[in-house]
């Protein structure tokens, strides 16, 4: 719209004629919104508020009275208040790069004054005190110019060709670099120590790797020797068990053959000797009886009947034992008691017969009768000998 002026965000509108701006400026200040300004008899100017910057290169003389290069970065503004901008609108409006200019020689004459109150070792040190005390001395002085200093950085300090400051660093360098030195020792150790720990633990894994290899190889070895070795182990436990097998079954056959031997040979040949023994014995016994009845004037007749007949007695007892099957539970003794149990069975009978005819002979009868009778009593004996023992009747256990 015509005659409607709005200045930018970072600008301040001054418009002068008309009435006067506040506290008797010249112009009175806008900044924010837009206003009405009447052509020709108003006129309008922009002052800007935005950063400004200037650069400060200054050789200076320390308390020391050793000459110093410094080189300072000012960061300043119009400050936004009315008087701010009234005061740097009357001294910069028509040439506002003077600002820097004018800002950058203060900052010179407060930066040597400063400057030359301290020491070497201060400024190199302190940069930042340096930097302080130099805005406060400066504050006032741009306070009345309408500019305000948001940063002083002190961006480096030279001593040419004196050396003071190399001097000055020169035990630090010193301790700085004998420190890296023993950095780089401690390090390089640290290096070695590393590398000869991985060679041991690589040789202590190989030494390891190859006991395990050998391990190994030793426990094939042995499984294959155990395997070519069992085939033959096993056949020869094979032919042992036969070897047992047939020695035991031997044994079994040689057992078998001394029970047949026993059986066929040793036992009727033993029976057979102790038949003859038997008739031995009874054949003996009839001379003892023959003897007697010979001493015996009234038995002669009776005893030799007696006599006669005792072997046939004995004769028909003995004869059960041939061929009978006889179990001997005590050897000799046990074919002895045989044989005196059949004498003495004998010597019964004729120890009966004689009492008999001692009782007839009382009654008064015949001889005649005595032998007939004499005669059945040893049919009689002979049956019931027969009668009890006979050939397969079985086995007669004697204890």
């Amino acid at each position: 719209m015509f005659g409607y002026r709005v200045p930018a965000p970072d600008e301040a509108m001054l418009i002068s004629g008309g009435r006067r701006g506040l506290g008797g400026a010249p112009f009175r200040v806008v900044t924010g919104h837009g206003k009405f300004v009447l052509p020709v008899f108003r006129k309008v100017r922009f002052l800007t508020l935005s950063m400004c910057e200037a650069e400060v290169t200054e050789t200076c003389v320390t308390k020391q009275g050793i000459s110093l290069h410094v080189r300072a970065v000012i960061a300043f503004k119009v400050g936004n208040d009315h008087e701010s901008i009234i005061n740097a609108g009357q001294r910069f409006l028509s040439d506002q790069e003077q600002m820097s200019v004018l800002t950058g020689r203060i900052f010179a004459g407060h930066l040597r004054a400063i400057i030359g109150s301290m020491t070497v070792e201060e400024i190199v040190t302190e940069r930042q005190k340096l930097a302080a005390e130099v805005l406060d001395t400066s504050k006032t002085e741009m306070a009345k110019i309408g500019l305000i200093v948001d940063s002083l950085q002190i961006q480096s300090i030279d001593d040419g060709d004196t050396g003071y400051i190399d001097a000055m660093s020169a035990p630090h360098k010193a301790a700085i670099q004998r420190q890296a030195q023993i950095a780089q020792a401690q390090a390089t150790q640290a290096a070695v120590e590393a590398e000869q720990a991985a060679a041991r633990k690589q040789a202590e894994y190989a030494r390891q790797t190859a006991v395990v290899k050998a391990e190994y190889s030793a426990e094939v070895d042995r499984a294959q020797a155990q395997a070519a070795q069992a085939g033959p182990l096993a056949q020869a436990h094979a032919q042992q068990e036969v070897l047992a097998a047939q020695t035991e079954l031997a044994e079994r056959q040689a057992r078998l053959r001394q029970q047949q031997l026993v059986a066929e040979v040793v036992k009727p040949a033993e029976a057979e000797a102790e038949r003859v023994r038997i008739l031995a014995a009874a054949e003996a016994q009839r001379m003892k009886i023959q003897a007697e009845a010979a001493a015996s004037y009234d038995r002669v007749a009776l005893d030799r009947m007696l006599i006669d007949q005792l072997p046939q007695i004995v004769k028909e007892a003995a004869g059960g034992l041939s061929g009978a099957n006889v179990n001997v539970l005590n050897g000799a003794d046990g074919l002895g008691e045989i044989a005196a149990g059949l004498v003495s069975q004998g010597l019964t009978i004729l120890d009966s017969v004689r009492q008999n005819l001692g009782g007839q002979d009382k009654d008064g009868q015949g001889n005649q009768g005595n032998k007939g009778d004499v005669n059945g009593l040893l049919q009689l004996r002979s049956g019931q000998s027969g009668k009890e023992r006979r050939p397969d009747d079985g086995p007669v256990d004697v204890d």
